[in-house]
């Protein structure tokens, strides 16, 4: 199974998070906006240049920094 980081998935593509880096508080943010292992993702909008990055999850819309997405470790959905 291919990973990557949440950052690099392109606009429509749907993922399941695989784990969820970072340290202390910045980890513990992550998990309270619902970024759990095994939970789906889609990503639906990019900024014009590129950061931040929006994602569908749990129903609802999140955005987040690039530099936040890289630190969370996905699977691709197979097309």
């Amino acid at each position: 199974m291919q990973t990557l980081t949440l950052d690099k998935l392109a606009i429509g593509q749907k993922a399941t998070i695989t784990t969820v880096g970072g340290e202390g508080i910045l980890r513990r943010r992550f998990l309270d906006m619902g970024l759990t292992p095994k939970t789906k993702v889609m990503v639906r909008k990019k900024a014009p240049l590129g950061d931040p990055i929006e994602i569908f999850l749990r129903g609802y819309e999140l955005t987040l920094r690039l530099d936040d997405a890289n630190k969370i470790t996905v699977a691709p959905e197979e097309p």
